[in-house]
Order: structure tokens, then sequence, then C-alpha cells
């Protein structure tokens, strides 16, 4: 049968042919295949798989936990973890590896979460170790942990609600009601399609505390009680609270995490006690070992893992005479002992992934918490009614026990007893059926009357549940009650320690380079060469590449911040140490291979700084000429590679680095020249500055180079000196054949 259009314009599909055994091959657009196959998936992972919901759980976890308390391991005996997984099978149609892989990673044992929700019994691997591996199920032991009781308060109370599982045998929860904001208090990650959740944890006192200022007052600055995420591995948050401030406002960004260590000094080692959570102990040892290997690492005697059961260590021998600080320094800038967490804060809300922030996370919970109290409340309402009820009609047969007996004995048919009871004493067919169970021993006038004193008690509290069904005020006081008592139950000290951003050391490479006068020398196809003092007086004429020349010579020395402009707008940073001591009758370095630019990308211009100091100078071919601070250049960080160094809007034909202020001669391709003082230029922070106009060109006209003026190289140069933007001067057939001149 021929599928139906869903436009206008979509082409029926089409018989292809067939194929015996496979059935009739047609044509379909593969948009619709993507929608009919793809689509569902897609959503089945986001929605039922990968990302987290308000309570904090993924419906894995929330299957495993809810089958556990439906165990009664809540505050029971532990039992074989191979018993919890077959039990779980029945809400997760999954294998037992993928419901024993979830059970480890909220295991006590594993050490992911700062509050484990399974207390585990036997060897469940670790979180910081990559090759531990945990035990089989049929070795292990498991219960909830006493936290759980947080979890599964009031569930039966109706506070959320249920559905069919897979096959629809048995009811479990939608979501959990859980007491406290669980999502931000144990580390969430998930990665669906096309998009992904990465939730970091926060100390449990500290979340209870900003969530209740919330309460109290919505505007409340969250960083101000919620300090920085709380890791389990512990570790050091470098705080920047900037990027702490942008983290919670966005729910995304990205939080620095530095390991912990003691020096041994009579060892002559570091112990490393405490890493990020993003890394392992294999993965540090590995780096190590390959920048040991490499010769970056030349500190370094030996590295080894003395993981036990005292806890996480990784020891580091160091040779002789080695400053522990300065190797810190470079360890944490090589390898994993310094990390970055990446935060997303993507949370399904109503079946629709948001990506929040800490405050509206927060205000989030606080209005599903809400909802959870109003529905507990509503239960308990319902049913002291119904109680009381009851006991109303047990009150009406008080004055009269003997009416009572003496309606029921005076019925023939037992169908009638309940319709004489009605009649009888003026109650309804609900108290009618209570009357009529009361047990022939509790006919007695003093089981009635305490049965009958719970009324007032029973209307008090319905009066009391009332209130709070119509109270913001009160079920927001009851959230917070609540918050106050797991704080004070289940709260720890923070294990992540604060290490402020402005305290830190600067990030420069702590190796010091010998420092030594050298001669640098750049030639026009880009090959540098660096030569000491001695050994250019001890050498001969320099040597260049057939067609070559020396465009630049600098005297500088080994530790000197070279930048290498190219003709592609980007410029390469090194050092002078970076390249070997050479003589002049070698070829020197190829920039271009040597510092890995682009294919086609040359250098054009060297400059040589120490600390960054004055200015440099472009000169584009329309005339402008843009002035930029060389500390627009410097880095914190060891970058190699700078792009926008300068402007692309024109092509560049000259570059100049300069320390002070002083005059250039300017050339345009007519031959008129322009003397200009650099002062006379703006100097600009931003790197790609389009410049002021200097010398005017007409149609067709270009600046072919500009270079420092010379005194005397002109015999009258207040003829060249004009306010800018200038066309510039004709040069005299005297200052053309002269000897002075030199362009």
């Amino acid at each position: 049968m021929p599928r139906k259009k869903k436009n206008e314009t979509a082409a029926e599909p089409k018989m292809r042919g067939v194929i015996e055994g496979a059935g009739e091959i047609l044509e379909q657009p593969i948009t619709d295949t993507l929608l009919e196959n793809y689509m569902p998936y897609a959503m089945s992972v986001i929605l039922s798989r990968a990302i987290p919901e308000i309570d904090g759980f993924k419906p894995s976890h929330r299957k495993l936990l809810y089958t556990m308390y439906k165990m009664g391991l809540l505050g029971g005996a532990r039992t074989k973890s191979a018993n919890i997984v077959g039990q779980t099978m029945k809400l997760n149609p999954h294998g037992e590896a993928a419901i024993y892989d979830t059970m480890v990673r909220l295991s006590r044992g594993y050490e992911a979460l700062l509050h484990p929700y399974v207390d585990s019994k036997g060897n469940f691997g670790k979180f910081y170790s990559r090759d531990m591996a945990w035990a089989a199920s049929r070795y292990t032991e498991a219960r909830l942990d006493p936290i759980c009781q947080e979890l599964f308060r009031d569930i039966d109370k109706d506070t959320v609600d249920f559905t069919d599982n897979y096959d629809n045998t048995i009811k479990e929860p939608l979501l959990l009601p859980a007491t406290f904001p669980s999502v931000l208090v144990n580390a969430n990650t998930g990665i669906a399609v096309g998009m992904a959740s990465s939730i970091c944890p926060f100390n449990l006192a500290e979340v209870c505390q900003t969530t209740i200022a919330l309460i109290r007052d919505p505007e409340h600055p969250v960083e101000d009680t919620l300090l920085a995420p709380d890791f389990p591995g512990g570790g050091q948050v470098i705080y920047d609270r900037r990027q702490i401030e942008q983290v919670y406002r966005t729910g995304r960004g990205g939080i620095r995490v530095r390991s912990r260590y003691q020096y041994d000094k009579a060892a002559n080692c570091i112990d490393i006690t405490q890493i990020p959570p993003t890394a392992t102990v294999e993965t540090i040892v590995e780096k190590v070992v390959d920048l040991v290997k490499q010769g970056k690492l030349r500190e370094v005697s030996d590295i080894r893992d003395e993981t036990g059961l005292a806890g996480l260590k990784i020891t580091i021998d160091l040779k002789r005479g080695t400053d522990p600080e300065k190797l810190m320094q470079k360890l944490f800038r090589m390898t994993p002992l310094e990390d970055t967490f990446s935060c997303n804060f993507n949370v399904l809300i109503n079946g629709v992934p948001r990506v929040m922030s800490v405050r509206g996370l927060l205000l989030e919970w606080v209005s599903f918490r809400t909802d959870c109290v109003r529905r507990r409340t509503r239960y308990d309402l319902a049913r002291r009614e119904e109680k009381l009820h009851l006991l109303e009609g047990l009150q009406a047969i008080l004055l009269d026990i003997d009416k009572a007996v003496a309606i029921v004995r005076g019925t023939e048919e037992e169908s009638e007893v309940v319709p004489n009871l009605m009649i009888g004493f003026g109650i309804d067919e609900t108290q009618a059926e209570y009357v009529a169970e009361i047990k022939l021993r509790h006919l007695n006038r003093e089981y009635i009357l305490k049965r009958t004193e719970e009324i007032s008690a029973l209307r008090g509290e319905i009066e009391n549940l009332r209130a709070i069904l119509d109270s913001k005020a009160k079920i927001q006081k009851i959230i917070v009650s609540e918050l106050q008592n797991v704080a004070e139950r289940y709260g720890r000290p923070r294990r992540t320690m604060l290490l402020y951003a402005e305290d830190l050391l600067p990030e420069e490479d702590t190796e010091e380079l010998p420092d030594y006068p050298v001669h640098l020398f750049f030639s026009r196809e880009g090959y540098f060469k660096k030569i000491t003092p001695q050994s250019l007086r001890m050498s001969g004429e320099q040597k260049w590449k057939e067609g070559d020349a020396l465009a630049q010579q600098i005297d500088a020395t080994n530790a000197t911040d070279l930048l290498f402009f190219t003709d592609r707008c980007k410029v390469y940073k090194a050092k002078a140490a970076d390249f070997a001591d050479t003589k002049a009758s070698v070829l020197g370095e190829f920039i271009p291979a040597k510092l890995g630019m682009d294919e086609g990308e040359n250098a054009v211009y060297l400059a040589a700084t120490k600390d960054y100091d004055g200015w440099m100078l472009f000169f584009f071919e329309n005339g402008k000429v843009a002035k930029v601070e060389l500390s627009s250049y410097a880095t914190k960080t060891n970058r190699r590679k700078l792009v926008n160094a300068y402007s692309d809007r024109a092509a560049l034909c000259g570059a100049c680095q300069i320390t002070e202020d002083g005059e250039f001669l300017l050339t345009s391709s007519a031959g008129r020249m322009l003397l200009v003082h650099s002062g006379a230029i703006p100097a600009k922070a931003a790197k790609n500055t389009q410049g002021v106009a200097v010398m005017t060109l007409k149609r067709g006209q270009r600046l072919l180079g500009a270079q420092p003026y010379e005194e005397g190289s002109l015999p009258n140069p207040n003829r060249y000196r004009k306010n800018i933007p200038a066309l510039g001067a004709m040069p005299t057939a005297q200052e053309i054949s002269g000897e002075q001149m030199k362009l």
C-alpha cells in the first residue's frame, strides 16, 4: 500500500525492485527515516536514560533504589548484590552487568559520591582507579544507606506519582520525594543524543543552608552560602569568585581542581593523597613516566602507586637538590594533577531538558518539594477525616449500646443489619459498617469512651492540616524544618579546600633557564640562528641559503622571549633557549617547520623582549599605521600561538619593534616620501586595530615600506615632515643621486 504524502511537494515512494527473500525495496527520503527511526531513540535516551530529573536521579538509579526500598533494605540486614540485581530487573529490563554497575557507582565502597546511597560490603573498586575492578555481584553485599530515609520519606502517602513498569505488573515512582536537593549534593554526569549533563557535587550543609536562605529571600546571593563545589575525593578548588558566579548564573563553566600533597623531607619524596575527580591514579602515573622519558621532568627519580587500605597515595621520589614546590607547580601545569571539571547543569524539568542556574535549580526543587508536602498533607487530611467520620458514628451508639445490640439481635437477615443501624441511629452506611464490625468483647462503655476521646484530638489535627494547605508560609516552614534536620543529621565538613586564585604563583615555567648573551639572526626566508658572542668572534662569514639574505640581527640573552609574526596575522611565541647555540657556518633552523606553522605560512618579522615593554608598529599598504602595545602579546600561560596578531584589513608591508618613539621614513609606490614621528600615532591595546591613516595615497598607489630614519640621511628632512595624514613629497634629483640617500 503506497505511503501517504506528508505535504504537496513530497514525492511518493517508488518501487525499485524485488529482492528474493527480502521483499519490496522502496525509496524513502532520509529525513523521514531519521524522524521515524532515530528520533524515538534520541528522545528515549534524553528522557529515560542520560539526563537526571529534579530529584537528582536518572531512571536507572531510581529503579534500583526503589527496588532495595521495597526489599526492606532500609534499616535491615545486607543481602547479596546478585539478589538486588535480580529483583531490580522487574523494573529495569537490562542485563546484570548494567544494573550492577549502577549500584557500584552509588555505593560507599566506590567513593564516587559525597553521600553514598548504598551501604556496601566487599570489593566495590575505587572511583579514582581505572584498573581496580570490583568483585562480581555474587561476592558482595549491600543495603540502603541511612540517608535514603530522606529520599523515601512519606513515599507511601501519595507524595509523588507512580506508573506501571514495563510489563504492567507492578508500580514504580516517577520521582523520589527527597527532603533535600539531592540533585546538587551528589555528582551526576550523562551523555545523551545531542546534549549532555554534568553536575558537580556540593556540600550537603551548604546546599541546605542556601536553599533555606532562598526560601526566605529569593534574591539571596547564592555564592555567599554555597561557596564552591565539594568533591568526594577532596583536592583543592582554585577559587575565582567571578568564575564561580558565572557557573552559578549560567549553569555552564569550568571549575579548576588541584591535587593535595605532602612533602616528606626525610625520604625526599612527595606523597599525593587527593586528586581531581576527572583524573585516575593510572593516568597520572603514566603521564609523569612519559614526561620523564621525554626529559621534561629531570627532577623525578621514581614514581609509584602506593594506594592501599589507608586510601589513595602516589609517591614521587625526587633527585637531590630539587625544590618540591617548584616541581609541583610544573606537575600541576603538565599533568592531570590539576584539571578542570566542566559543569553543565542540564536537568529534566517536567519532561523538558533545561540548562539551569544554581538559583533556578534550587527554586525549582523548592517548588517540587512544596507539591510533595501539599500532597502528603492532603493524604493525611483525608485519612484523619475518614477516621473522624467513623468515630463520630461510634459516638452515636455510645448513648444506647443496648439499643445497638437489640437491633443486631432483632434483625433476621445479615444484609439488613447495616440498614437497620443506619435507621436506628441516623448514621450513614460507612459508619454503620464500622459499628457492625465491632467485636463482641468491645461492646462495653469503656472501650467506646476511649475511642471517642480521640475525636477532639483528630479535629485539632484536621484543623491544623487545613491551615497548612491554606498557607504557603506554613508549607515553607515545614520544608525549612526538614532541611535543617537533614543538615544537622547528615551534614559533614567540606572535603575540598578552597585555594584562592590570587594567592597562587604565576603560571610560568619554573625551570630556571641559563641566561647569557646571544646574537640572534633572522633571514628573509625564515631561517633563524642563535650564536654566542665567543662563537661569533671565531666564525667567518654568515652562510645563508642561496637567494636568502639577513633581514634582522638582534643582541639579546638566552632567556629572551621571541615573537615571530607571520604573513597570516598570527604570532608564534618561543624562547631563545628553545633553540640550540649554533655557528655562522650553518643555515640555521627553518622557523615555519620548527614552530609548526600552517602550510604556506611564512614568518616575516622577529621581535625579542623580556618585559614586553614598548610597542609594535605595523605599516599597511593602504597607508595606515597601527601602534600596538607589546604587552598585548604577553600571556599568563605558555601559549605558543596567538591569532589576530595584527589587522587583516590591508596587506602588511613592514613591521618594527620600538621601545621609545622616533621618526620613520615612509615610501610610496609613486616615489613620494614622508617622515612620521611614532609619537603622533596613538597606541592601542587591541592587537588587530586598523591603525590610523598616515600617508595619503592616490588610486592605484600603495605604501612600499618604512624604515627608522637616521639623522643626516636626508639633506633637507623638513621637506618630508608633514601633518598626518599627508601625501608626502617627491625627493629632489640631488637627494636621489646623492650618496647619503639610503632607502
